[in-house]
């Protein structure tokens, strides 16, 4: 394991982080074993969190304690989550502190119900890293137009962000555009940008499925040949555009006092298709100040027969010309981005609202 996960990091420039939190992986020392073979962060979300404590008798001790201090159901969820997430943070300071904070983040997601909601969502945010109280925590904050605001108001406060569910490529300018406001915001208010770290999870493999089935629709030979090409051809071309964002005056005179480039970090990276490589979406985007978030079995897949070789700015021409052809055979590519936010806000929504009711029916067993 260490040879690939080190070299990509060595080589290419970019960070291999785990899509992935549960009590066992801290309890048996897994975690550390993995930050010292290279692993060298940590992403978690309501799903994670719901198989995580769902799938588990590691939480009921703390959960019964809850209860018994008069915890809401609602106040054992933030604290079962917020307990793991603090151990995991304490296992990656090391990182972040060798470092000097460009790695060794751990992510914690805001309530996903406030997707649509500025104010709640800074709050919220607020209160997440005030709780937690670790320079190496990350807030994830969704992409939705509700969210940018917020986004912006959390870099200003000197809160790190991960942004989370970008689907498309407008919605990623618009991702930066709140990162470099919110730096010029906290250096207007007399703040300091040194150490205030963001990424930006622009997911990869859901374009795909989407745009596959689409294409399969139209069912014409220009279009089925496109098939499994759309979604790392969006985010190379994502690429680009960072690139471009994170040069010049505008950016140098942030650099020039003490900020960071806000990474971009390749999310969904698990091979949904069984036809294509199981390390398609890692593979296909490796390349400098950039960030991949692993499930476990990608990170297996890669550790035994990936690629540390630099791929993310391989031929941007011919990526422009694959992401015109979409276009021209019919996929709408905004209308694709505006689906699968709603379906990712759903689909965590759901998960955060079926383990708080997972955690209610326990409570009331313990109670009958």
């Amino acid at each position: 394991m260490a040879d690939r996960l080190h070299r990509l990091h060595a080589e290419c420039g970019q960070s291999p982080w785990l899509d992935n939190l549960k009590r066992d992986l801290l309890t048996s020392g897994e975690l550390v074993r993995l930050r010292d073979s290279g692993v060298r962060g940590l992403t978690s979300n309501p799903t994670i969190f719901q198989k995580a404590i769902q799938g588990s008798t590691a939480y009921d001790a703390q959960f019964r304690e809850l209860l018994t201090m008069g915890r809401t159901i609602d106040e054992c969820y933030w604290s079962l989550v917020l307990a793991d997430i603090v151990d995991a943070l304490e296992v990656f300071s090391p990182l972040y502190v060798a470092s000097a904070g460009g790695d060794g983040f751990v992510s914690v997601e805001v309530d996903p119900h406030l997707a649509d909601d500025t104010s709640g969502t800074i709050a919220a945010a607020r209160d997440l890293w005030s709780r937690v109280g670790r320079p190496n925590l990350m807030v994830k904050i969704p992409a939705t137009r509700a969210g940018l605001p917020a986004i912006r108001s959390a870099i200003a406060a000197g809160i790190n962000v991960n942004v989370t569910l970008i689907f498309g490529l407008e919605r990623y300018r618009d991702v930066m555009e709140a990162y470099l406001s919110g730096l010029e915001d906290r250096l207007a208010a007399g703040g300091d940008v040194a150490g205030v770290a963001s990424v930006a999870s622009f997911f990869v493999s859901r374009v795909d499925s989407e745009i596959d089935a689409r294409l399969e629709s139209l069912g014409s030979p220009s279009a089925l040949e496109l098939r499994g090409r759309a979604a790392v051809t969006q985010a190379r071309l994502a690429y680009d555009d960072f690139r471009g964002v994170f040069a010049g005056d505008r950016w140098n005179a942030l650099a020039a006092r003490g900020a960071a480039v806000q990474r971009p970090l390749w999310a969904s990276t698990s091979t949904k298709n069984p036809a294509y490589s199981d390390t398609l979406y890692v593979d296909s985007l490796i390349g400098p100040d950039t960030v991949n978030t692993l499930p476990d079995a990608t990170l297996e897949a890669f550790v035994d027969h990936g690629t540390p070789r630099r791929t993310v700015d391989t031929d941007v021409a011919r990526a422009r010309d694959e992401w015109a052809r979409l276009a021209e055979v019919g996929i709408d590519v905004a209308d694709v981005a505006e689906k699968l936010e709603r379906e990712g806000l759903a689909s965590f929504v759901a998960s955060f609202d079926d383990l708080l009711a997972a955690l209610r029916d326990k409570a009331a067993g313990w109670n009958g």
